[in-house]
């Protein structure tokens, strides 16, 4: 029994993880509209008393107000009454109580004891509403008069990030960025043909960012490898962890909510030719990189703003994680999209407001570390909720041994790649990376 109120609960979590994160309404998640689609399922009054109780019994009133408003007005539109009026209104005066809205609850709580003038703690909440209006300076007279607009602010009690970072965040899973027109006129697409093979099946390369660079690898992985890694880690699938920073243990969180499984390189034939072919995407050597971690997030999955590499105090506090593998850090991620979510479900990167909108086949790209070696901040990164359907990723992590001389460190440190395979120097390198056919001085 407690299982299936913890994952209640957990849904109840993640309906208002996407409420905030896509600014989706109150009634019209009642009435089964999610933006622009109907899934034909109404909520009843007991429905959203349930989901308003579980946010209030984590002190998340803003919500509880939401949900309970909903469903006392849901309570007489109903043919067969599926919850005590009572209680939703018991819920709703106290959660109203708790955002200061004093006058509001006293009314509120009013219409509970006239419906059940015995209602635990209903007189007692009544004493205690009216002593704390008296204390604000109002007269008796005006209990319940002139009332002020409500006041139902948000707190992000189960959130990660600070306020500011939350609101960049979540316009950013939201699609919303403020559009360069500079920064986006140098972006382009070319065929990755730096190699022998590549000459003969080139590689469709789409330049999402410079400085720090990101890229898109078009068609990549195909239907039949999706199906043979998913159906490898089906059975291996537990819920994600992450690693503490302060201890290198894993632990269970609200900010990571999906279901991972770890695929080597010997597991199959299929993933041993996908390590192969990572290496002709990304130029790097990838005898340091990491198992493939498949990723399966349901609706309401996500992964809040995180990075991928070790940070200095990581490394120093503690003896276990990935920056103690003698592999050295995380230089790059590589992110292969196996589905494509229904709605929702961008990676995003906050700081650099950078979106990239997941798509069955295609892979993401970035370095994590400058050349030095020094984790690069910018790549704070997220896998934004699933609002509708599901989303299935993998990726590899490649570390620094091996890429010595592959991605050297220039004379300058801040030098950057232009392209994938860039080797860089005092300044980027010219060679035929997008056409054999370059022409002397330009970029490739």
């Amino acid at each position: 029994m407690s299982h299936q109120l913890d994952d209640l609960n957990g849904a109840f979590e993640g309906l208002l993880r996407l409420q905030d994160t896509y600014n989706l309404k109150t009634k019209d998640l009642a009435n089964g509209i999610v933006e622009d689609i109907n899934i034909n399922k109404q909520m009843d009054a007991k429905d959203c008393y349930d989901i308003g109780l579980a946010a209030y019994n984590e002190k998340d009133y803003y919500h509880s107000i939401l949900w309970m408003e909903e469903a006392n007005e849901r309570y007489y539109s109903q043919k067969e009454f599926t919850q005590n009026k009572t209680d939703i209104l018991n819920i709703l005066s106290i959660s109203l109580y708790k955002q200061g809205n004093l006058k509001r609850a006293l009314i509120i709580n009013d219409k509970l004891i006239e419906l059940d003038p015995l209602y635990p703690n209903a007189t007692n909440n009544s004493k205690l509403y009216e002593q704390e209006l008296l204390d604000n300076g109002v007269v008796k007279e005006d209990f319940r008069s002139n009332i002020p607009p409500l006041n139902n602010t948000r707190i992000n009690n189960a959130s990660n990030l600070y306020p500011a970072y939350r609101k960049a965040y979540e316009e950013l899973c939201r699609g919303e960025k403020e559009i360069n027109i500079t920064e986006i006129s140098q972006l382009y697409c070319y065929y990755k043909m730096d190699c022998s093979f590549l000459r003969l099946a080139p590689i469709k390369v789409e330049i999402v960012r410079y400085d720090p660079l990101a890229v898109i690898f078009r068609n990549v992985i195909g239907d039949e490898e999706i199906e043979i890694m998913q159906n490898i880690s089906l059975p291996k699938l537990m819920i994600s962890r992450v690693q503490d920073a302060a201890t290198g243990e894993s632990v269970l969180t609200k900010y990571r909510i999906s279901k991972n499984a770890w695929i080597n390189q010997k597991t199959h034939p299929i993933v041993e030719q996908l390590y192969k072919r990572l290496k002709l995407m990304t130029n790097l050597n990838m005898t340091s990189a990491e198992p493939f971690q498949m990723g399966n997030y349901g609706i309401g999955g996500q992964y809040e703003p995180h990075y991928d590499f070790a940070r200095d105090f990581e490394a120093i506090n503690s003896t276990k994680g990935h920056h103690n593998m003698g592999i050295g850090n995380r230089i790059a991620t590589v992110l292969l999209y196996l589905s494509t979510p229904e709605k929702g479900g961008f990676t995003i990167f906050n700081q650099i407001k950078t979106i990239a909108k997941p798509t069955k086949h295609d892979a993401l790209f970035w370095y994590n570390l400058w050349r030095s070696g020094k984790g690069d901040i910018r790549t704070m990164h997220a896998a934004c909720p699933v609002l509708l359907g599901d989303k299935w990723v993998s990726n590899s992590w490649i570390h620094e041994r091996g890429q010595e001389f592959i991605r050297p460190c220039g004379l300058d440190p801040s030098i950057q790649e232009r392209y994938v395979g860039d080797l860089g120097g005092p300044e980027p390198k010219k060679y035929p990376n997008i056409s054999p056919y370059c022409r002397e001085g330009l970029y490739c």
